[in-house]
């Protein structure tokens, strides 16, 4: 498998009392199993299209087309769409080195820019530094009708406009959204249609928040030049066992669902914190927590999700999460990062002091820190889950991004709420609605 998954500090042996005994385990374990007999079904009858693409290739090609013509000529490409429209993307995009945190995106162009948080400074300041003549723009929106992102596109379109650039939009814009539905354009269409713009088609069965392996994010991650084949393949992997029949304990998500409820329910441990060591993994982990939180968080259940990057966090969370309250569930995903990046001379480690750097690489110094991190936190009672991934390339972050959408699944399940609702949020855009008409 490409990852490999181990529970090993999360049980009472490790952690003391905070841990699950082996039969606390099973029997959460054995709770999954009728959620993995129901995702096998789905996959046999087609009723859950995201079990279908781990194997899909037949849209492929389309995919790469659109990003071909999004490069083509292209100084600046920028996608529009918000939470699931966008980080999907973000996350596969970073894997080849996009918006790196600290250095930021040193890529030669066409540069990509994801807009997704509606800011009206930074709106304003992206379009006020785009060559409008050399930008691709690709909006994303599900439904058509996500207000941010049709104020974006609205905003992006008198801009073109000003530009003298209004004859020419459907040389610069894309969109993806659901199809024509009984005859009825949804709102994107409506706006776009007047000028020519093509539309791609959005799975209606595919839910924002599970659609990064669909064309929502694989085109994002093949104008960054990924393998979008490879993606799929890792994902596949991830699938492999629960579409196999392996018991509940050989299926690495059912494993992960059933630690995140048994905490929960039997240690009153409802904050989980995905702890990533990798910079090509800090959008993952806020794909993670749009995905967990928003999948979960139903009638006054779910788990909070909290972020965290290693190692910069050790020098702040840390505290917090050994030194604070003891009601978290931790997962390290650990990186195979010895023998990488520089390596420092013998002399210049003892001249300042730190003799046992001398002939080591930075990536031995994050092997080792990513080692200590999950030991003291078992050391001192918090319970640790640890992935290992051996390199964050296509098929590994494929299979990592699978194996979360089904753990969300299989824990909304034992939850007993609906992975695939929105509910609250929904709420809140109705009442923005109303404000704003009111302004």
């Amino acid at each position: 498998m490409p990852v490999s998954q181990s529970i090993e500090l999360c049980r009472d042996v490790e952690v003391g009392a905070a841990g699950l005994s082996s039969a606390e385990i099973e029997a959460v374990l054995e709770r999954t199993a009728p959620g993995l007999t129901l995702l096998r079904e789905a996959r046999r009858t087609g009723a859950l299209p995201l079990l279908d693409l781990a194997e899909r290739t037949d849209d492929l090609a389309g995919i790469n087309e659109a990003a071909d013509w999004l490069t083509d000529g292209a100084s600046d490409i920028v996608l529009l769409g918000t939470g699931g429209s966008s980080l999907g993307g973000q996350t596969l995009a970073q894997a080849a080195g996009w918006h790196l945190p600290v250095i930021g995106d040193l890529r030669p162009a066409p540069r990509l820019h994801f807009l997704d948080n509606l800011d009206p400074l930074t709106f304003d300041a992206a379009l006020a530094g785009l060559d409008l003549e050399r930008t691709k723009v690709l909006v994303v929106s599900k439904s058509g009708g996500t207000g941010e992102t049709l104020m974006q596109a609205m905003a992006v379109l008198a801009a073109f406009e000003e530009a003298g650039l209004k004859d020419r939009v459907a040389g610069h814009m894309l969109a993806l959204t659901e199809p024509v539905i009984g005859g009825q354009l949804n709102k994107l269409r409506k706006l776009l249609a007047p000028a020519g713009v093509d539309m791609l088609v959005h799975d209606p069965k595919i839910g924002g928040r599970f659609s990064a392996l669909s064309n929502v994010g694989l085109i994002p991650a093949a104008i960054m030049g990924l393998d979008v084949a490879a993606v799929r393949r890792g994902a596949g992997e991830a699938l492999a066992p629960i579409l196999d029949g392996a018991a509940p304990a050989a299926c690495p998500p059912a494993v992960g669902a059933a630690l995140a409820v048994a905490f929960a329910e039997m240690r009153g441990i409802a904050v989980n914190v995905l702890f990533a060591y990798s910079d090509r993994l800090e959008r993952f982990t806020r794909w993670w927590v749009q995905l967990w939180s928003e999948s979960l968080g139903k009638q006054g259940r779910g788990m909070t999700a909290v972020p965290a990057l290693g190692p910069v966090d050790q020098h702040s969370a840390l505290q917090l999460f050994l030194d604070g309250p003891a009601d978290k569930l931790f997962t390290v995903i650990a990186t195979r990062c010895r023998d990488l990046g520089p390596r420092i001379d013998a002399a210049m480690a003892a001249d300042a002091g730190q003799p046992e750097f001398a002939g080591h690489t930075v990536g031995d110094l994050v092997a080792s820190q990513q080692r200590a991190t999950a030991e003291t936190l078992a050391r001192n009672g918090r319970p640790v889950r640890v992935l290992d991934v051996e390199r964050i390339d296509e098929r590994h972050l494929g299979a990592l991004m699978m194996h979360f959408m089904l753990e969300t699944i299989l824990a909304a399940h034992l939850l007993g709420v609906d992975a695939f609702d929105q509910p609250a949020v929904e709420e809140g855009k109705v009442l923005a609605r109303q404000y704003l008409s009111e302004l």
